[in-house]
């Protein structure tokens, strides 16, 4: 008995030592510390949480404007957005820029038209519960005077079971007097992955209640949720939130049911015409953005804003 004993504690030993060497998994409990990591990597940063492959921080020499791909989700480990798909090349992931500025064009393909330069890009916090990416961008193309410049802080974490989070703090400031005409490529934007689409079953979702393009489209809304199911683990999809303090808030959303979402001033400008901003004016714009699993419900989307809107 005392040798059948002395087994029993051994066994239990070993899987206890086997159980703690396992690497964390997405989808730990809420009060279970996630670790998230930065990692700048020539002309991108990597950024894991818990060990495991989130995103990537990209503004290569040979793309239009800096974006985040994949963007992975907590519980698949399958990106929620995609990149350039069919005849829509200018969309990349997860994304900042806009068209007809200065007569350049800061989001469409050809970067003879126009480039958002990285000039800055650096990793200020890491290893912790948040990752910091500091970045400072140059909107520039030949032969021109570059019109602005912006200056942007990214916060990812993970703060709830089934949620990855990245925070947007965006500062434009115009270096000379900035004209946009009436565009529907403006600001802030996500491309899905087609199989989260609308079309492939999936569900776009306002802030409103309103669900699909043709309800969406043009209008205001405070956040945005997209989501989708997949085979293997469920629903899963992102969310685009706009803080209130932005300015144009809440902006119009231009919506399509192939999976694309974006809060799109400048296509619904106040006066009916240009968007008109003056030399040294800045512009301080926040996005949250939830990578979460579940629906809208599930990811308690609602609630998460609440929280945000007074941060």
């Amino acid at each position: 008995m005392k040798h059948f004993k002395v087994l029993i504690a051994s066994i239990a030993l070993c899987l206890s030592l086997s159980a703690a060497a396992q690497p964390p998994v997405a989808g730990a409990k809420p009060d279970e510390r996630k670790m998230v990591n930065a990692v700048k990597i020539g002309n991108r940063i990597d950024v894991t949480i818990d060990n495991l492959f989130f995103t990537s921080y990209r503004f290569e020499d040979d793309e239009k404007y800096p974006f985040f791909f994949p963007v992975n989700s907590p519980i698949s480990g399958a990106s929620v957005t995609s990149m350039r798909n069919g005849i829509y090349p200018h969309h990349s992931s997860l994304f900042f820029g806009c068209d007809r500025v200065n007569g350049g064009n800061y989001w469409q393909e050809g970067l003879e038209r126009g480039r958002i330069i990285s000039v800055g890009a650096r990793v200020l916090e890491t290893g912790g519960d948040k990752a910091v990416i500091e970045d400072e961008c140059i909107w520039k193309r030949p032969d021109a005077d570059a019109p602005i410049k912006d200056k942007r802080l990214i916060t990812i974490s993970a703060p709830s079971h089934g949620i990855f989070q990245i925070d947007f703090d965006i500062e434009m400031e115009m270096l000379m007097d900035v004209n946009i005409p009436v565009t529907n490529h403006s600001l802030f934007s996500v491309r899905m992955d087609e199989d989260l689409s609308v079309k492939q079953g999936g569900v776009m979702v306002n802030s409103e209640g309103q669900s699909g393009e043709k309800a969406t489209f043009g209008q205001r809304a405070a956040w945005m949720d997209f989501y989708g199911k997949r085979q293997a683990t469920g629903y899963e999809g992102i969310a685009i939130m706009q803080h209130p303090s932005n300015k144009w808030f809440p902006s119009p959303w231009f919506t399509r049911d192939y999976g694309f979402m974006s809060p799109t001033p400048m296509y619904w400008p106040e006066n009916g015409e240009a968007t008109l901003l003056k030399k040294g004016e800045k512009v301080k714009l926040r996005y949250r953005v939830i990578v979460h699993s579940g629906t809208v419900e599930d990811a308690a989307i609602a609630k998460l804003y609440e929280k945000y809107k007074a941060e």
